[in-house]
């Protein structure tokens, strides 16, 4: 994993020059810091991929650096190898305790101390991937079915991986934006590399910026999003959702190619890969006033329309299929067969909510019954109860949690609030109604509204939703 950017810390020069040295002739791009409060400078500068972490110094010893770092939980921690040449076991167990990925004995064996950096990145990437995997339990990685629309698509997502342009892709609500980012980021130069993905309507919008460009404040530094991207890439969802401040922060960003942490006041270098997508033709919204041209234009170098799921139905049945595996698999549900009536019916339906509609249609169809085939009776019975669930679209939505209101006069409401009040007002709504749909179980709704837990804690605190009071109010 060349190129990684690494941190040695150590108050022999000897010992900084050789490791730097021999790391750089490993093509590992290093700096060095000859005390705590120097290695704390740089961390501030910059965050390393790894740190070489040595334990006697004159102002801080490492162990309480290391400490002080695995504490501050909005540190957006990374791998770092304790070294010493007058340990004990004692002092390898603590600082094993506080994360240290592993200890070194010095005078440093450079067969071991190579192979020791290498696998503590391969660790932290594994990681990384790991995290990533939880929170996109049900993501597709690779585009799934043999239809020409996927294969063009595939093909132009091949070619534009050989670039490292910025993306936009553009699609309908469930179509699969997300996938076709982690597709791209995976074909790139920068797999190697981490690869986060983010929901503007998932951020709290008081910490939007937090987020994405991290802060410092009381000396401490939390690590936003463009830096825990380091080298990889940063993918934003809904991105017409983000406010025009932090708009303006991220066009400056582009520009520039560094930002600012809030609050802080040295430049950081920009080394992620941005990519972007949006539900909306955002060039709408620049003619409106509510998107920054010049952001429109920093991110829509190469523009990637999505098709909705009705423009590839041939690939309905590959989909079905793949996502009864997962289920099957991940939570344990029986194994059931679609039978070839019920394949042809789902295969002519418009999906008009795409690949999130057809997930949830298939957790449905395995929870509802135990049977070995998957009749067209059980997909009608499901379509139907989809029906009614979107005949309810917002108005009566909204009026569920207002039954002294018509579904006509909920809708009026609506209409009578700007855009972004009525969104949240409906998200609200459907939110706190599907949380007593099943008990208050907020993994489960996750689940139902096709979003990713950790986002759905976000977007229920900017909500002001309590899940234990709303079940209660409802007993």
């Amino acid at each position: 994993m060349a190129s990684a950017y690494i941190l040695v810390v150590d108050d022999e020069p000897d010992i900084r020059q050789l490791v730097q040295e021999i790391l750089e002739d490993e093509g590992y791009e290093v700096d060095t810091a000859e005390n705590g409060q120097t290695a704390k400078e740089s961390c501030r500068l910059r965050r390393p991929e790894l740190v070489l972490l040595d334990i006697w110094m004159p102002d801080i010893d490492g162990i309480s650096l290391l400490k002080e770092w695995s504490e501050n939980d909005d540190f957006g921690h990374f791998p770092v190898i304790m070294m010493s040449g007058h340990g004990s076991v004692e002092t390898a167990v603590e600082a094993t305790r506080l994360g240290a990925y592993d200890f070194l004995e010095k005078p440093l064996s450079l067969a071991k101390l190579l192979l020791t950096v290498e696998h503590a990145l391969q660790a932290y990437k594994l990681d990384k991937e790991n995290q990533g995997m939880r929170q996109q339990l049900f993501a597709v990685d690779e585009p799934v079915g043999k239809s020409k629309v996927n294969e063009l698509l595939r093909h132009e997502i091949e070619q534009i991986a050989q670039h490292d342009s910025r993306v936009l892709f553009i699609g309908e609500t469930g179509s699969g934006k997300s996938k076709y980012a982690r597709l791209l980021h995976r074909l790139s130069q920068r797999s190697e590399y981490p690869y986060i993905e983010v929901g503007v309507a998932t951020l709290d919008p008081e910490n939007s910026a937090r987020e994405l460009f991290g802060a410092e404040q009381d000396g401490k530094i939390y690590y936003g999003l463009l830096e825990q991207a380091g080298r990889g890439t940063l993918y934003i969802d809904d991105i017409a959702d983000m406010d025009m401040a932090t708009q303006g922060r991220l066009l400056s960003t582009l520009d520039t190619g560094h930002f600012h942490r809030l609050g802080g006041s040295d430049s950081i270098t920009l080394n992620c890969r941005i990519i972007t997508a949006s539900q909306y033709k955002l060039e709408q919204l620049v003619n409106d006033g509510k998107f920054k041209s010049d952001l429109y234009f920093q991110l829509n170098v190469l523009p990637v329309k999505i098709p909705p799921l009705r423009e590839h139905c041939e690939d309905v049945p590959d989909l079905l299929n793949y996502y009864r595996d997962r289920f099957v698999q991940q939570d344990q549900f029986n194994y059931r067969n679609f039978s070839i009536a019920a394949l042809n019916r789902l295969r002519n339906y418009p999906w008009p909510g795409n690949l999130l509609e057809l997930k949830n249609l298939v957790q449905r169809l395995l929870i509802i019954s135990a049977e070995e085939n998957i009749s067209i009776e059980e997909v009608e019975n499901c379509l139907e109860h989809i029906a009614q669930k979107q005949g309810l679209s917002g108005a009566e939505t909204f009026a569920l949690n207002n039954p002294d209101m018509t579904a006509n006069n909920a809708l009026q409401s609506l209409f009578e609030h700007p855009l972004k009040e009525a969104r949240e007002l409906f998200e609200k709504s459907y939110l706190e109604e599907k949380l007593i749909s099943v008990g208050g179980s907020v993994g489960k709704v996750a689940q139902l509204a096709g979003v990713e837990r950790t986002h759905l804690y976000r977007k229920m605190k900017a909500l002001g939703i309590d899940a234990k009071k709303i079940i209660k109010k409802k007993k």
